[in-house]
């Protein structure tokens, strides 16, 4: 061999080494691949799991104090409430009460006035019942007038023989009898009236006190 295919030769042979370098560097690429995919996980992810599955029980739990006081948050705000509807319920009842009470009070009023204004036709009809006047006509309308004034609620009081009450009864003449233990009405010269429990005018009457 001559040298000038030892110079051919040298470049051919190198090239020869270098490409059977790669060819074994790419087998032990291909080999270390599926090497990789069926190797199994590290055993960090494993711990890292499991401690993932703890920390939810344990959030809950964490969480359950905050759902039991915002529970008795609202328990308490409920109560509050409660008892606010009942007083002002309260309020409300006393305050239907006042209402029907001072209406109740102002009707009487009224009434009172009218029938005030109407007991002297009613001494007059008394002084002709005792003269004998009552009669005719006039009895009948004398009646009606009466009757009416009752259903309003008018009461007549003041007879002879009552028990003197200084309440009830305006003393205009004084007497002392043996017939009387106390002090009694003897004499009755205009009646008195109420209506209801209230005093529109007393009785004036003689008043004879024991001896």
């Amino acid at each position: 061999m001559s040298a000038k295919d030892d110079e051919i030769d040298g470049p051919a042979a190198e090239r020869d080494v270098i490409q059977d370098e790669v060819d074994s560097a790419a087998e032990a690429t291909s080999a270390e691949e599926p090497a990789k995919k069926k190797s199994p996980k590290p055993a960090g992810a494993h711990r890292a799991r499991e401690e993932d599955e703890d920390v939810a029980p344990a959030a809950e739990e964490a969480a359950k104090p905050g759902l039991g006081a915002e529970l008795e948050a609202l328990r308490g705000e409920l109560e509050e409430r409660t008892h606010d509807l009942q007083r002002v319920s309260a309020e409300y009842a006393n305050y239907r009460k006042r209402v029907d009470r001072d209406r109740g009070a102002a009707a009487e009023q009224t009434t009172g006035k009218v029938l005030t204004d109407l007991l002297p036709v009613l001494d007059d009809i008394d002084r002709a019942r005792e003269h004998g006047d009552l009669v005719g006509p006039f009895a009948s309308v004398a009646e009606q007038l009466t009757a009416v004034t009752g259903k309003l609620g008018l009461v007549a009081f003041g007879e002879k023989g009552d028990p003197f009450d200084p309440n009830r009864h305006e003393a205009v003449a004084h007497q002392t009898s043996a017939d009387v233990d106390e002090p009694t009405c003897v004499e009755v010269m205009r009646r008195g009236y109420t209506l209801g429990e209230r005093l529109l005018r007393p009785a004036l009457v003689a008043v004879a006190d024991p001896e």
